[in-house]
């Protein structure tokens, strides 16, 4: 089957999300004291799955409130072209750029409560990981705030007991050329190279067959096998890296797999990845997606792509089925937050708890929504007394207990407080 049209269609939609149009003036963060890798040692302990398959989640790591923007102002995954967060609708949302709203409402991706809660929601729906969307190290539109909120996300990675993974986008590669006047291939070997030093040693990154996991959006930016070869070519132990669906050819040798990916086809092209791609691949990721509905023509951010309706939770169970009978040893949840394209699984205000309960059943964890509805109490109990020391020490001494999985524990703590 022909790939070639849903890969430019998903190529518009990344180049459209880091327009520099929109996109805040490039700044320069400073690396966090405790970003160079170290073996951290908590209480979080794992969760018992009865499906044995691994799943990760794709997590979007770009959103910017105005306190974290560095401009003072929303981030544009929130405003797009058009949207403005400060305006209050009818319904008591804010104005953001999606047909639909978090649970918690528009937030900063470097906050370390949100991170917290993230994470915890991820645990006891039976997520093993996170599979970031990574624009690079190079200062160039908002790039260094996708870092910074990487950085700060991998941070809190071992308190909650689970594993952590890179998807590159290597089409930003074409904006650092164009922009920072840097090769290509110079600086791909420059983003590897901080892969390398401050994650692909930890403990908490993503390995298969023993080699630190690496998904590429694509290729778009690097086209030829000698293209990756030399940007790989000064990392101590080489990736294993994984394509786009079908585009595993690009980088040739240096390529071990590929991931499926939503598209238009929907339940068509999974089947036949999963049928006619798959098993000629040494390693593939199943995906699973709750529906798509992109905010672009209505953000001003282009036309809209395809859509995908999500029918309640009936296209994620549909999707989760599918990569069931695929017998693949890992599955990509397409995604936890990309709400610009409606893709998100993280509690909303549209769909509640509906799609992580499904992840539960799936997973077969022993936890129910009554578990996630006791951590979003964590979270907004964590805002409502950020001043509050005394307050905030047995928030934290609760977060603990449900890292490591002493729900009772938590549960008192939390109903000793208003």
């Amino acid at each position: 089957m022909n790939k070639l049209y849903p890969i430019l269609v998903i190529s518009l939609v990344f180049f459209g999300c880091s327009k520099s149009g929109n996109s805040p003036a490039p700044v320069v963060t400073k690396k966090p004291v405790d970003t160079t890798v170290v073996v951290v040692t908590t209480g979080a302990k794992p969760v018992v799955k009865t499906n044995a398959q691994k799943v990760f989640v794709h997590y979007m790591a770009w959103f910017e409130d105005k306190t974290t923007s560095g401009t003072g102002n929303w981030g544009q995954h929130w405003t797009m072209a058009n949207e403005n967060p400060d305006i209050i609708l009818p319904n008591g949302r804010r104005q953001i750029a999606s047909w639909f709203y978090p649970m918690i409402g528009p937030y900063a991706s470097s906050d370390r409560d949100v991170i917290d809660y993230h994470l915890l929601l991820m645990k006891y729906a039976g997520i093993d990981g996170v599979i970031v969307d990574w624009y690079g190290t190079h200062n160039v539109l908002d790039y260094p705030l996708v870092k910074r909120n990487t950085d700060s996300l991998f941070n809190r990675m071992p308190y909650a007991g689970l594993q952590f993974g890179i998807c590159y986008e290597d089409q930003t590669l074409g904006h650092v050329k164009s922009i920072a006047n840097i090769d290509t291939v110079t600086a791909a070997q420059q983003d590897f190279a901080y892969l390398q030093s401050q994650y692909f040693n930890s403990s908490s990154y993503i390995k298969v067959n023993s080699q630190p996991l690496l998904l590429c959006f694509g290729p778009q930016g690097m086209k030829t096998t000698n293209d990756w070869q030399q940007a790989f070519s000064g990392l101590s132990t080489k990736p294993r890296l994984l394509s786009l669906e079908y585009q595993g050819n690009v980088p040739g040798s240096s390529s071990s797999g590929e991931f499926a990916w939503v598209n238009s086809g929907n339940l068509t092209d999974l089947q036949n990845f999963y049928q006619n791609r798959a098993p000629g691949l040494g390693t593939a990721f199943a995906g699973t997606y709750p529906g798509f509905k992109d905010f672009y023509m209505q953000g001003g951010w282009g036309n809209t792509l395809f859509v995908i309706d999500h029918n309640g939770t009936t296209t994620l169970q549909s999707t989760l089925s599918l990569a069931k009978s695929s017998n693949l040893p890992y599955l990509q949840l397409i995604t936890w937050n990309d709400y610009g394209e409606g893709t998100m699984i993280e509690p909303t205000l549209d769909f509640n708890f509906d799609f992580l309960v499904t992840i539960q059943q799936y997973t077969g964890v022993s936890y129910t929504q009554t578990e996630l509805q006791l951590i979003y109490k964590w979270f907004t109990l964590r805002k409502k007394y950020k001043a509050d020391a005394a307050t905030e020490l047995k928030l934290t001494n609760a977060y603990n207990s449900l890292a490591a999985l002493d729900v009772t524990n938590a549960t008192n703590i939390l109903s000793g407080i208003n």
